[in-house]
């Protein structure tokens, strides 16, 4: 039954590749150009996981554990991982995908982001994993049980302020039609799917159904979870090196499976290159790679695993880790982007001021 993750990992692959669903971009953009175009989306795909979640918890197909709340942990983990996928131009399954529509600095990312998972979950750097992890554990588990009110009610709030959003979004753009582009060289359904561009809140839409899809396969297969990115990952390296099959599992297919989905997306739409960045994007990119590592390892996931699944499922640990998330890449972007842009117009300013005093000065 693993090899159901796979196929669930190459069709999420393919959406997040066609659709251009990157977490980082979805969280940048807050800050950078104050457009909540793409957070919507995201959101969009954690409410419609949340209902699929709650139901197939209702029908007793799925029984997903909620973990405690280890707040530093959360809170300094989800804030070096947000930081960290600026850093590397991707979020874990942004990095996947774009990995596998041949952008070589997310080889390098991918690289580190998963060694460095494997080394703090597994190896050398799983003992301060675990001192982080239990400097203040509190009781708290998921938001409706905290203020003692039943998990639909949370999941009916959650719905309806997405749908405020949504509505809002759809509003402002006029429908849920492409984005003008290139005269259709395809017609049918390889136009839809590979050429046409695609609008955010559908992509979310499919994002969060494919979020449903892998609870009750992953549930099938023995492996008790959903879509998530880091473990798997880990797993992944310590299949590689040691050749153990026991980190063979739906997980590891699953991220196989991204990789997988969108090489296919990217060759098929003709967007596959592979493309050689700069060294100093290079080492960027493996610097972000360490620090998604780390902090997913600390926080107890990654923006699927916590910004996404835990999310889903009203948990403290998800919405403070999307929080800080969010923050990180505030920080990150601040820092290399938004204060940089400030720099040069203020620079441009200065020239500007200069050019003209003496022209200024001669008409006097």
């Amino acid at each position: 039954m693993i090899i159901t993750g796979l196929a669930v990992g190459a069709a999420l692959g393919f959406i997040l590749q066609r659709g251009r669903f990157c977490i980082t971009g979805a969280f940048r953009d807050l800050w950078v150009s104050r457009s909540w175009r793409w957070f919507t989306a995201f959101l969009l795909a954690v409410a419609v996981q949340s209902v699929g979640v709650a139901a197939l918890t209702g029908l007793g197909a799925i029984n997903p554990e909620v973990p405690r709340l280890s707040v530093v942990a959360t809170v300094a983990g989800s804030f070096i991982f947000g930081t960290g996928i600026v850093l590397a131009g991707g979020c874990a399954t942004g990095t996947y995908y774009r990995a596998g529509e041949g952008l070589v600095g997310s080889w390098f990312a991918l690289v580190a982001y998963a060694v460095t998972a494997a080394a703090s979950k597994n190896g050398i750097l799983a003992g301060t994993t675990e001192w982080v992890k239990g400097l203040w554990v509190t009781e708290l588990t998921t938001l409706p049980a905290t203020i003692g009110v039943p998990d639909w009610a949370g999941v009916v709030i959650l719905v309806g302020l997405t749908a405020a959003l949504v509505h809002r979004r759809v509003v402002a753009s006029r429908g849920l039609g492409p984005q003008v582009g290139l005269p259709a060289q395809r017609r049918g359904l390889a136009h839809l799917l590979l050429e046409r561009s695609w609008n955010p809140l559908v992509t979310g839409a499919l994002v969060g159904a494919v979020a449903i899809l892998a609870w009750p396969l992953s549930w099938a297969s023995g492996r008790e979870d959903g879509l998530g990115i880091t473990t798997p990952s880990s797993n992944l390296v310590g299949l590689v090196v040691t050749g153990d099959t026991e980190y063979l599992d739906w997980g590891v297919l699953l991220v196989l499976g991204i990789l997988l989905g969108s090489y296919l997306a990217a060759k098929a739409s003709g967007e596959f290159r592979v493309r050689v960045p700069s060294a100093s994007v290079i080492q960027r990119s493996i610097g972000g790679g360490v620090l998604m590592g780390v902090g997913a390892a600390w926080a107890g996931g990654c923006s699927i695993g916590n910004a996404l699944v835990q999310t889903s499922l009203l948990s403290w640990q998800g919405w403070m880790a999307l929080t800080f998330q969010v923050l990180g890449v505030g920080a990150a972007a601040w820092a290399t982007i938004i204060r940089p842009r400030q720099r040069r117009r203020a620079a441009r300013a200065a020239g500007s001021s200069a050019t003209t005093q003496p022209a200024a000065a001669t008409v006097r």
